[in-house]
């Protein structure tokens, strides 16, 4: 089993003819995903990715037709919004938005929408997920994951690739490896992704990695500690030289008012019984120290 993406994936790409859209969609392809349609107005009855692929003018089409239920966007800032919500009206149940630079008033707009739905957004500004050796959605390098049981959750996309790398090494599999974007305003919190991973047969233990400004992980932590007891889980919170004030790589990696500090997200996931990384490299050998074994 595994979460949010897998074997039961029928994926629609829109925005597939454009250059990120068809270099993802050929890697994706490639690893096993099921594309069974690109979406792009006014391309409607053409086909991509060597003519495997029918495209679609609208989503709505792709589910009729195809049969699509998960969605991935590569689709420009300017028109991201309108994306999402057309996947929602088409009745899409998981939507992973890869854009960047969307702003923040336009997801505000959005977000209740998706979740008046019932549909799961993951990002915008995600690189998204990956159940090793079964699918994957996005722009998580394919070749540094080993199919196990360990969940990882992660605002970064640059440190989930390091860490995911680094346990993979460490003969630590992982079962789904999620990057829920660094925006302010977004879809699944670390909370929504912990709940999926408590209740997946196949996870044993989790990994969350973090970062200065909002408070997901003290969210996080406050779940853990309520609702995963017994369950294996290590952390590693990014920025913890940050100056106060000062916007560190994500928009929502930002600290303010005493605020968002990684020192406060580190006491609360300790206060939770979670262990805490110095280093990202330090994961695997804490997955070990807590009893995850290798695969």
């Amino acid at each position: 089993m595994s979460i949010l993406v897998g074997r039961e994936t029928r994926l629609v790409v829109q925005g597939i003819t454009g250059r990120e859209g068809e270099f993802h969609s050929r890697q994706m392809q490639a690893y096993g995903t099921r594309i069974v349609a690109g979406q792009r107005p006014g391309k409607g009855g053409q086909r991509a990715l060597d003519g495997s692929v029918p495209i679609f003018d609208t989503v709505a089409q792709a589910v009729a037709e195809a049969g699509a239920n998960t969605s991935v966007i590569y689709v420009p800032a300017s028109g991201a919004p309108d994306a999402i919500l057309e996947a929602v009206d088409a009745g899409i149940g998981a939507i992973f938005c890869i854009t960047e630079g969307i702003p923040a008033l336009d997801m505000l707009k959005v977000v209740p929408v998706v979740e008046a739905a019932g549909a799961k957004l993951i990002g915008p500004n995600c690189p998204g997920a990956t159940s090793p050796g079964r699918a994957k959605v996005g722009i998580i390098p394919a070749s540094i994951h080993r199919e196990g049981r360990v969940g990882l959750v992660s605002r970064s996309g640059t440190l989930t690739y390091e860490v995911v790398q680094a346990m993979s090494d460490a003969g630590i599999g992982q079962s789904t490896c999620v990057g829920i974007g660094g925006d302010p305003i977004h879809g699944l919190t670390f909370s929504d992704v912990l709940a999926l991973f408590r209740d997946d047969p196949e996870t044993d233990a989790i990994v969350l990695i973090g970062e200065i400004g909002g408070s997901e992980e003290e969210q996080a932590a406050a779940f853990a500690a309520e609702q995963l007891q017994g369950m294996p889980m290590v952390a590693f919170i990014a920025g913890r030289t940050a100056p106060e004030g000062k916007r560190m790589g994500h928009a929502g990696a930002i600290v303010s008012g005493g605020m968002g500090t990684a020192a406060g997200k580190v006491v609360a996931l300790e206060a939770a019984g979670v262990r805490i990384a110095a280093s990202p490299t330090e994961i695997p050998r804490l997955l070990l120290s807590a009893g995850v074994r290798p695969q």
